[in-house]
């Protein structure tokens, strides 16, 4: 029988070759995709109107939907669609086609303000105190006065994402998921603020995750890490955060914070965030800068005022009611007004409050609109600095607060530039070091078969390994791509040993290929066992922040010991065997 037949009949080499099928199959490469990937869709946006779905949570990269064309303008990276969204102008008709579907949506205003270099004559109405003599007594009286004043005049402008309301990747090009290190974003380390159940964590990490899909940022990975393993005792618990392109700024506090929001007339407390709000508006139509207040100066720069609608709930609405009904009715320079204000408390701290008109005494309404500012050196900034308040706030509202206040104790803002750098160097290193060692082993055993076969399995160990990553949804990061360096490094320790042990003549050393064999696969099962109880603690070891260089460690040497050292076994057997 030819060796060739011998390699492709040989059990142990077909069982190599069905895995690295099953791995292709998994990882589904592609080097020729197109397009833009839809990362997220912002709620309430054009884009989500218009029917365009957030990708499910788990979702493998190669299923996201994929923009192809944008009013026929072909899409085929993430720079001709933010080339396309810049040249967009406010109520546009947008066709996007993507390898699923077409859509149209419109465009709608954005809330960012441009001030222009010029400025505009308005008339507002004032009023003002004047001395009038009547029955010979001076009285004090109100009168109201048209005022012409000046104004620069200012446009809306639209700012990228927000104005379809997309967030979008490049297209991938396999299943392989890139971890944060690769990708570029956010890692937060939390820790509650006191001890807590199973339940207690596992509600708080829902919430976690519908605050962030309800902020916008639905590519994001919320688990739960412990510093020592259940066998050895309760541990600390801390809830580990991945965001995905999101930044430090937008994350940190709206995660930290308890998110606690409660109204209160006096000291009763009439509605709280979560439970007993019904709807909160993010749409331009009911929500952004305050018309009637706008921005102003304050000391050490600007002051801008937002407003949103809200909708409570029947219930609410008559502790609202019930909590008015007695108040007295004060007349005021603007109108009359209910004794007591509404006022608005965040994690227990009063963030506004807002004056009742005289008419809502005793009502229920279900409609009432929250306010709030936010500062900043220029008017630019104070409006962003609001309208991210104001994001913030609508965010708490629609999911509630937290059961406890989480600590954060480590954030990482991690640029993709480093990550990518290093995989790029890792690819380099590893090819440089598996050349390196067949060259030796062709010098040292004057076998060139034995060199390729080498480079063929390890290169095979890597494939799978990525193909099982794909398969289960497992993150390559830095520390996992350092697991699959280790992995590799052993199995080609593993096929020295193999190859030294098989064509070892001296005496004391003879024997069947069988034996040989045999010695050497007991030296390599000790270092497989070895090397696993070794990585276990891993998996703790800091919080769980090394466990993707664990369990990436295990799985490698794993996928080698009883897939592919047995294939390569059988290889040399094949190959040089007499």
């Amino acid at each position: 029988m030819s060796k060739a037949k011998k390699l492709f009949t040989n059990w142990r080499i077909i069982i190599l070759i069905i895995f690295l099928v099953f791995a292709l199959i998994a990882i589904r490469p592609n080097p020729w995709s197109e397009g833009a990937a839809i990362r997220s869709v912002m709620k309430n946006s054009s884009a989500a109107l218009a029917g365009i779905e957030s990708p499910k949570p788990g979702l493998s990269p190669m299923s996201h939907e994929v923009i192809l064309a944008m009013n026929n303008r072909p899409i085929n990276s993430v720079a001709d669609y933010y080339s396309f969204v810049s040249e967009l102008d406010v109520n546009r008709t947008v066709t996007i086609k993507t390898n699923k579907k077409s859509y149209t949506l419109m465009t709608k205003e954005d809330y960012i303000i441009e001030e222009l270099n010029e400025t505009e004559k308005k008339i507002v109405q004032e009023t003002i105190k004047v001395n009038e003599t009547k029955d010979n007594e001076t009285i004090v009286a109100e009168k109201t006065i048209n005022k012409t004043i000046t104004v620069p005049k200012t446009k809306k402008i639209l700012t990228g994402m927000q104005d379809i309301g997309l967030s979008i990747m490049q297209a991938p090009t396999t299943n392989i998921r890139k971890g944060l290190d690769l990708q570029g974003g956010t890692r937060v380390l939390l820790q509650p603020a006191e001890a807590i159940d199973d339940d207690t964590i596992s509600i708080i990490m829902d919430n976690l995750k519908q605050r962030l899909n309800v902020y916008g940022l639905t590519d994001v990975i919320v688990k739960e890490v412990r510093d020592k393993p259940a066998l050895l005792g309760e541990g600390n618990k801390y809830i580990l955060v991945e965001i995905a392109g999101a930044t430090e700024e937008e994350v940190k506090d709206l995660l930290a914070k308890q998110g606690k929001f409660e109204a209160k007339i006096g000291n009763t407390t009439v509605f709280r965030g979560g439970e007993d709000i019904t709807y909160v508006c993010r749409t331009a139509e009911c929500s952004g800068i305050d018309p009637n207040q706008g921005c102003g100066k304050i000391e050490g720069g600007m002051a801008c005022s937002f407003m949103f609608s809200i909708s409570l709930t029947p219930e609410a609405a008559q502790k609202q009611a019930d909590a008015t009904r007695d108040l007295t009715v004060e007349k005021r320079e603007q109108g009359e007004y209910l004794s007591e204000p509404l006022q608005l408390f965040l994690d227990d701290k009063k963030v506004d409050q807002l004056n009742i008109a005289a008419d809502l005494q005793g009502r229920a309404v279900t409609e009432i609109a929250i306010s709030g500012s936010g500062a900043g050196a220029s008017e630019q900034e104070a409006i962003i600095n609001s309208l991210n308040e104001m994001k913030r706030l609508q965010t708490i509202l629609i999911t509630g607060s937290l059961p406890v206040k989480l600590n954060i104790v480590k954030t990482d803002n991690i640029s993709p530039m480093l990550g990518i750098q290093f995989l790029k160097n890792a690819i380099l290193v590893g090819i440089i070091a598996i050349l390196s060692v067949a060259v030796i082993i062709a010098i040292r055993y004057r076998y060139l078969k034995v060199a390729a076969t080498m480079i063929v399995i390890s290169v095979s160990e890597i494939f799978m390994l990525l193909g099982f990553a794909a398969l289960v949804g497992w993150n390559i990061d830095l520390a996992s791509i350092a697991g699959i360096i280790i992995a590799v490094g052993t199995g080609v320790d593993d096929q020295i040993v193999i190859t030294d042990e098989t064509l070892r003549k001296e005496a004391g050393h003879m024997g069947g290929w069988k034996q040989k064999l045999k010695r050497a696969f007991f030296i390599i099962m000790a270092a497989y066992v070895t090397t696993t109880v070794a990585m276990v603690p891993l998996i703790f070891a800091g919080a769980g922040l090394l466990k993707g260089f664990a369990l990436t460690t295990i799985a490698g040497i794993t996928i080698g010991v009883f897939i592919t050292r047995p294939a390569f076994a059988s290889i040399i057997e094949i190959l040089i065997g007499e």
